[in-house]
């Protein structure tokens, strides 16, 4: 019977290194799918990443653009304006000058009707 129960144990044993083996794989198996699963959310993120940076170059390009015109429409606006000061100046410009230097000239003082006059 010793030899009987010493096949048995040893039929355990096997058995058990056997599951052992079978164990250690599908560790080794479970952690390779974990370092696969990083990498490829990783990418995935990067993608991700790209893509939304793209839009939002394509969304600053489109609406950038759109700021030029206006700057572009402003100073078109300013240009003209200004050329109608200088040409309402270089028409008027000696009349201003003379009614300028006339005020300067000919002070004509005046008591204001709040302030008595001095007695």
């Amino acid at each position: 019977m010793s030899a009987q129960n010493s096949a048995g144990i040893q039929t355990l044993l096997d058995a058990e290194r056997e599951a052992q083996k079978i164990v250690q794989k599908a560790r080794e198996y479970r952690t390779k799918r974990v370092k696969d699963a990083r990498s490829e959310a990783q990418k995935e993120i990067e993608d991700y990443r790209k893509q939304k940076e793209e839009e939002y170059k394509a969304f600053e390009k489109e609406h950038s653009s759109g700021n030029q015109k206006a700057e572009d429409d402003a100073n078109k606006d300013t240009e003209e304006k200004l050329k109608e000061i200088k040409g309402i100046g270089d028409k008027q410009g000696s009349k201003v000058i003379d009614d300028l230097l006339k005020a300067v000239f000919d002070v004509k003082p005046e008591v204001p009707d709040r302030i008595e006059a001095p007695a």
